[in-house]
């Protein structure tokens, strides 16, 4: 897994028993990207786990050289795409994703760029009976087909969490999904500008919807976030970027508009 994985699957992988010992950290370049040249070596028992949409910096792994690796050894590939596979579905943003579908699963949600509540998320599994063997919960009382979500997930029975998920796609459609994206994307990039100008450091390259930034010092990036905080006007979350204190903006609101953006650059450029 990545230097900086998403602490989630640290959590599943102890959660389905796999433990701490057995974690290796794949070094990252300075984008918070693995290095294929200084991936760890694979085999047959391994599960290589890449990104799609880093936290913090909102990059994606090389997948094409990646995937290629993993599978010359045998192992399973899973991509972590919380809000990031989401750029398959824009022309502009596409490229970042290239060769991501070389994968055996995928996980995406819709609580962040599609704007729905928490509590719903996808998992896509190259090999449908693998997945269907694994999570079947068939009994003499309670059979079903392979593709029943009680097989397909580790509940039982839970409610609809994906009418929400379903109702935005139907909603937006293909090309409603690309717009917002890409409406995102220029704006957080109009973010990143506007800060700069106002003497802040952007971290990383703003590829995505992330914004990553800091001020020339810990304190003093620490205070701002939590000025703005107190502002009342807007919230963003504080984090560490290579051991240094940051913070991060998110721009995912359907509702956000360009006079937003322009509005949180003058806030912040008044609280320094």
């Amino acid at each position: 897994m990545s230097e900086t994985v998403h602490i989630t699957v640290i959590k599943a992988l102890r959660v389905l028993g796999f433990g701490t010992n057995h974690l290796v950290a794949a070094p990252v370049d300075e984008h918070g990207r693995v290095d294929p040249q200084q991936l760890p070596d694979l085999d047959d028992l391994s599960i290589l786990c890449l990104q799609a949409g880093e936290v913090n910096t909102g990059e994606f792994d090389p997948f094409g050289p990646l995937i290629a690796k993993a599978r010359k050894a045998g192992a399973w590939v899973h991509v972590d795409g919380a809000f990031g596979l989401w750029a398959r579905a824009s022309e502009a943003t596409r490229h970042l994703t290239d060769g991501v579908d070389g994968a055996d699963s995928w996980t995406t949600d819709g609580h962040k760029w599609l704007n729905t509540p928490y509590d719903g998320a996808m998992a896509i599994c190259r090999d449908a009976d693998a997945l269907a063997a694994a999570m079947n919960s068939d009994a003499a009382y309670s059979s079903a087909s392979a593709d029943s979500q009680k097989n397909l997930g580790l509940e039982f029975s839970r409610r609809a969490r994906g009418i929400p998920i379903w109702a935005v796609l139907r909603t937006l459609g293909r090309r409603g999904v690309a717009e917002m994206i890409e409406r995102h994307c220029r704006q957080a990039r109009r973010l990143g500008d506007g800060l700069r100008d106002a003497g802040f450091d952007i971290v990383n390259r703003v590829c995505m919807n992330q914004v990553l930034v800091r001020l020339e010092t810990e304190d003093a990036t620490r205070a701002i976030q939590t000025a703005a905080e107190k502002s009342g006007r807007i919230w963003f979350g504080n984090t560490v970027w290579q051991g240094r204190a940051a913070f991060r903006l998110s721009v995912s609101s359907w509702r956000t508009r360009d006079e937003d953006i322009d509005e949180a650059v003058s806030l912040l450029a008044s609280l320094r």
